[in-house]
This record gives C-alpha cells, structure tokens and sequence, in this order.
C-alpha cells in the first residue's frame, strides 16, 4: 500500500522540506515506513513516485506533474527540482503495487484540467465491479483512462459524478469548483463505489472469497480546496491510517538550515500551513491530528473541517470499537492503538503508546457508591462485618490491571459514611434520641454497623426490653 502527503500554504514552500529534509520525509517512507506492516518486500514503497505541485496562475490552473518508476530514493532528478522548486499547494505520493504494472501511467498523483487526485488503498472487489464501474462512465472518461490502477478508475468516476452534478471537470474556475461542491461529488463517488460492490451478487461472493471492503483513502484538490477521506467499507473495521497538522509555519528548531529536526510551529490561533499525510513526517505526535475513521477532511484557505461520513457504515454510538486486524492483514496500520487481543507488541513506536485508564467501573450498578472511581478499577467487593472478631472499618479488595492493592491503601468510601449515618440514627431513633436527621436516606432495618443484632441487645439493653 502507498503512502501520500498533501501540503497547502498561505505561502510557498520549497518540495524539499516536505520530500527530502524532514525525519521521516516522505522519502524516507519510500523504503522505512514505520505504519506500513507488510513485510513481504519489506517495508519499501518502491514502485515509483509522484509530485504534483501549482505554479504561478500566469503559467495556468494545470498542475505540474513529475512521476517515475524509480524508487523515489534513488531518484536524483528528484533530488535536483525539489531543492530548486517551490508551491503553496503540493501532493506526493510513493507507490506499493496492488492493482496496475509498474509503469509511470500508474503512478500518483493523477490529474484532469485543474483537479488532481491520490489514493492509498483499494476498492473492495475491483475484479467484480470494474466492468459495471466502465459501463457507467461517459465514453470520455471512459478513454480517459489510461493505467490499470483502480485509483485512476476511482478518479474517472469522480470527473464523470462531478459532470452530472452539473460541472465541467475540465472548465478550471479561476476560484475553483468550490470546497461544498468537491465535498458532495466525493461523497458520492464513494456512495457510487459502494452501490457497484453491493451489486455482486451473494453466490460470486462464496464461490470466488471476494473481500468486499474498501479502503479508501482519497485525496483530491482543485488548486484551492483539498479534500481528503479516511473511509473503509465496513462498520466493524478502521480504516488506513491518516493524519493532519496545522499551524503558522512548518520550519527546522535549530538554526542550522541542514537540520532535519522539523516541526509545526504555532504563534497563535491561526493556520498558514496544513500537512495531511498518511505517516507523520515527525515523531513528535502532538504535532498530529487522527483523522478518524469514516470522516472526510476539507482544507479550504487553511481552515480545516472534519465531517462523518454518514452512512450504513457509520455508527453514532460513542462506545463503538471498531477492530484493526483487516487493515493489518492488507499491509497497513491503522491510527487507533489496539484494543485486541493478538496484536503484535513490535508496533512501530510512532503508533503505540500506553493505553488510556478506563475510567469507569465495571461492576453492577446495584453495587456502585457515590465516590468517583479511580483509575484502572475493574472490581470493588465489601467484605461482610457480621462478627463481632471482625475490625469495625470498612475492607475493600480492589483487583487492578496490575494484581491485588491493599485495602489500607484506599481512602475510605464517602458511601459507607452515610450508611454509618443512616444506622445510627436508626439507633437513635429507637432509644429516643432522635437527630432529627434531614438526609434523605430511607432509615434502614434496626441494625447497628455490626449488623448483629445480641449486639444490639447487649449494648442498648432499653432497645431489647422494648
């Protein structure tokens, strides 16, 4: 599987400090991905690279494209023009191959008048639908087409939706198409993606293993807007990993202009410059935004906007988990740390991290008290206190992630308080010593804290002589 970068500015940047200087530029991707887990030719995207970048409006809305079958670090030519060349809106893309030959018609980025387009992932039963897919094109889409990726199909379904919707791919805006336009042909690009899989009928599915779910991880600019998903075609699974950093300048720390050591800067609540990327160009993961899954990303002058993807994939449920072992099983990693079991403890260290504390308790609610829970509590018992051998305090046996803590080591439960309450006005009540308690509590059975009631006798002996 790929990987891709995007790049907008309010001013120009040389292709370098994206390309070739950061940490983890997306050169060094091409043959050290961190978040790509297949490792069957290792972790290279060597199957060519792309760039595609906007001059000045007097050249034209166009962009210019420089793509090679060569791995992307062995490329000097790449190396000459991105030291020398500059832009304010720049797409890369390094190639894996799953679908076309290595030929530069296949390399990303892929582009129409002014609309250029990237994808990393795969359509879900492309040998089923790709027929059905030509068949709905208009014949100049259609011939359009010129690789033998399902991306560049992809991209004549989105020229040929965003005809219908009453635009002209190739008419290039002086403004652009506009980001609610883009938004809408995308969205239902991927609506058109899954009504052709849904089409495949249930007998070629069982007889030939089709794996229906689409990863879709599209990238698509007008030279004005940029829209971007992170989508998968399943309910259950998270889709390949992609991210967003945003700021006022993407610069070096130290002052040395040969340093690597990249970073966002921010120096107020503004943005001039927004990266999205499917790997992170730094290791400093505060400087990066999880897209989440099934969302779609606008950039429109700077600004960004994360929207859902409201489909029959889509869950409205805060406590819906989705599983990253399908994503894994493509090569790929997902932005989410795991939450199931089996998942392999080498993950690169750009993604894994300690786990979140669950802060809620797990036990019944009949048994909850009113104090806050605490961090890594999955079970609270109280141990009875009906002999009299038996310490008047309350004992608690809390199991955490880590073993068995002492009861002594816990605070006392603001719960029991008010139960010790509770009993002794009862006791009061009987011997005629009332309180007068104003709480709320129901008083409860004649009961001391004991709970033992020849205690209760021998003790208040007025209470047994009534």
């Amino acid at each position: 599987m790929c990987r891709f970068l995007v790049y907008k500015g309010s001013d120009e940047i040389l292709l370098s400090k994206l390309i070739l200087d950061p940490t983890h530029s997306i050169l060094k991707q091409s043959f050290d991905s961190r978040l790509r887990l297949d490792t069957r030719r290792g972790q290279n995207n060597a199957d060519g690279f792309g760039i595609g970048f906007y001059t000045e409006p007097k050249l034209g809305a166009a962009p210019c494209l420089f793509t090679s079958t060569t791995p992307a670090w062995n490329c000097v030519n790449l190396q000459r023009l991105a030291s020398k060349t500059a832009s304010h809106l720049i797409f890369a893309h390094v190639r894996a191959t799953t679908e076309g030959s290595l030929s530069e018609d296949n390399c990303h980025p892929f582009c129409h008048g002014s609309l250029m387009w990237m994808h990393n992932g795969g359509l879900g039963g492309w040998k089923q639908i790709k027929r059905r897919l030509g068949e709905r094109l208009a014949d100049k889409w259609y011939l359009g087409v010129v690789g033998g990726t399902d991306s560049e199909w992809a991209f004549a379904l989105f020229l040929d939706t965003l005809e219908r919707m009453g635009h002209d791919p190739s008419s290039q805006p002086a403004g652009g198409f506009g980001p609610t336009v883009l938004r809408k042909a995308m969205l239902k690009t991927i609506a058109l993606i899954n009504e052709l899989i849904d089409s495949i009928p249930d007998s070629v599915i069982l007889a030939e293993a089709v794996d229906t779910r689409s990863l879709l991880n599209f990238a698509l600019t007008d030279g004005h807007t940029v829209i971007c998903t992170r989508y998968v075609g399943s309910a259950q699974d998270e889709a390949a990993s992609l991210y967003y950093s945003s700021g006022t300048l993407w610069d070096t720390k130290a002052p040395d202009p040969a340093s690597r050591d990249y970073h966002m800067e921010r120096s107020d609540k503004g943005a001039d410059v927004v990266l999205v990327a499917s790997e992170p160009l730094t290791f400093e993961r505060e400087n990066w935004v999880n897209v989440p899954t099934n969302s779609i990303l606008t950039v429109h002058n700077q600004t960004v906007m994360v929207h859902p993807i409201l489909d029959r994939f889509y869950d409205r449920s805060p406590h819906h988990r989705r599983s990253a072992a399908f994503v894994r099983a493509r090569g790929l990693s997902a932005n989410e740390k795991a939450l199931t079991p089996g998942v392999p403890a080498s993950l690169p260290s750009i993604e894994v991290e300690p786990q979140k504390k669950f802060l809620g308790p797990t036990i019944p609610i009949s048994m909850a008290r009113s104090r806050t829970p605490e961090p890594s509590t999955v079970a609270r018992v109280r141990t009875s206190l009906s002999h009299t051998d038996q310490a008047p305090s309350d004992v608690r046996a809390i199991t955490t992630s880590n073993g068995i803590r002492s009861a002594a080591q816990q605070p006392p439960a603001q719960g029991n308080i008010k139960k010790k309450r509770a009993s002794i006005t009862t006791v009061d009540t009987y011997s005629g010593n009332s309180h007068h308690d104003s709480s709320p509590l129901t008083p409860e059975p004649p009961r001391t804290e004991f709970g033992n009631p020849n205690k209760i006798a021998q003790y208040f002996p007025e209470l047994s002589m009534s």
